[in-house]
């Protein structure tokens, strides 16, 4: 016959237990399929850039169009990305760039929308830098500067061109180097799924 001793379970067991048979929440979509769809291929077209110049541009011209008509229509734009006046006070300035500075990871509150430092640069990012290096890359091709001459023109000349797609290139390479080393603080595993899955699921842990 057992003793009570006996039938007594360690306590590291029972957290242990609890711990591994919680069950695993699902959040709503963190991203629309178009918006990882064209996230990658743009992500793709930008390596391709980097390597080959203008030979990828006409992808990434078409896919840019496709998410930015599909971001005015659905109200992407102004759900996710566009700030409210509140944050844009400095408090909340300070307090998004001041995070990341500090290696803090974000809380699972703050991992369902984007912060106004990363709304920001998002905006920038597609509404200004990526649109001009397009241009800037197709100015600097002889073929379409014969079909569009205006197109080089505006910029100032074909050097003027060379020069604000070097510094525009440049400052696309440091957003991604931050965009990828934010990802990884924030945890790369769930980062990476959100956008191939479009979901993210926590773990509620029961006590």
């Amino acid at each position: 016959m057992e003793t009570l001793e006996s039938m007594q379970v360690p306590v590291e067991a029972c957290i242990s237990s609890s711990v591994s048979t919680a069950p695993v929440t699902t959040l709503p979509p963190r991203h629309s399929v178009l918006v990882r769809i064209t996230h990658w291929i743009i992500t793709l077209c930008f390596f391709a850039l980097l390597l080959t110049g203008v030979e990828a541009a006409w992808i990434a011209v078409l896919t840019g169009l496709l998410y930015a008509i599909s971001g005015l229509f659905t109200g992407h734009f102004r759900k996710d990305l566009l700030p409210g006046r509140a944050d844009l006070s400095w408090r909340a300035l300070s307090t998004s760039i001041a995070k990341p500075l500090r290696l803090e990871r974000p809380s699972e509150a703050e991992a369902c929308s984007y912060n106004v430092l990363q709304r920001l640069t998002y905006l920038f990012v597609i509404f200004v830098l990526f649109p001009l290096v397009i241009w800037t890359g197709l100015a600097l091709s002889p073929a379409f500067i014969s079909a569009f001459p205006a197109s080089v023109t505006l910029l100032g000349g074909r050097q003027s061109a060379r020069t604000i797609h070097f510094f525009v290139s440049v400052a696309l390479v440091l957003f991604l180097l931050v965009h990828v080393a934010m990802v990884c603080l924030a945890g790369f595993g769930r980062r990476t799924g959100a956008m191939i899955t479009g979901r993210t699921a926590t773990r509620k842990e029961h006590t």
